[in-house]
């Protein structure tokens, strides 16, 4: 069958990584540590996606501007004391590279800043399936469709054939403020009934459940 998309971008936390729980900890931790209101799990997943800097301005609207560089200091502290073990979704690697061997293009569009979406890169060896990537330092943050629309721009390909991936409200409304489809990871961060409400082609409960669906429609 011919393809329906030619470009596939993903989320990476709590799309291709399984990071959504170190996540939520290392805010927590970091909030302890500065003495600050700790935030509960909900509130703390529901800022990933969003550039570090203006997912901890929302979950802590409270904290002068001026304190954001310690906060994200002591959040990077716990983070990046434990990114090297923090897993891929099961089936992640395989169908990264089976996509790419396809004839897809694939790119991530993360809240990651661009130093750690290198490392992630590095470190599970996936870089090499990427032909585009965009962060949240780079640009506009999710869900302005600047990351999108740039992606989109140098790989040269139109919005009816570009498919956005992710696990977040953040995602899906990046890509309807991009004009392009999208399809939900419910094992990731945001509940299904979240995601759903913003009418993605699909939902996925696995990401071996999103891999069969890219098989059978992408």
């Amino acid at each position: 069958m011919p393809k329906r998309f030619d470009l596939l971008v993903f989320d990476w936390d709590g799309t291709l990584m399984d990071s959504a729980g170190t996540i939520v900890t290392s805010i927590q931790s970091a909030c302890r540590d500065l003495g600050l209101r700790v935030p509960d799990e909900a509130s703390s997943r529901h800022i990933i996606g969003l550039g570090l800097r203006d997912a901890l301005a929302r979950l802590l609207p409270e904290l002068m501007e001026s304190e954001h560089g310690r906060l994200v200091e002591r959040y990077r502290h716990h983070y990046l004391g434990q990114d090297v073990a923090i897993p891929l979704f099961a089936g992640v690697r395989e169908a990264i590279r089976d996509l790419n061997e396809a004839g897809f293009l694939l790119a991530v569009a993360t809240g990651k800043s661009r130093l750690g979406l290198n490392r992630a890169l590095g470190n599970t060896g996936l870089g090499e399936f990427f032909h585009a990537s965009r962060c949240a330092d780079e640009g506009f943050s999710k869900p302005h469709p600047g990351m999108l629309e740039e992606i989109m721009d140098e790989l040269a390909v139109a919005p009816e054939r570009v498919l956005m991936i992710g696990d977040t409200t953040h995602d899906l409304q990046m890509a309807s403020n991009a004009r392009v489809a999208c399809l939900a990871a419910a094992y990731g961060a945001h509940p299904r009934e979240e995601l759903e409400a913003l009418l993605p082609l699909a939902v996925a409960d696995s990401f071996a459940e999103l891999r069969g669906w890219l098989e059978v429609h992408a």
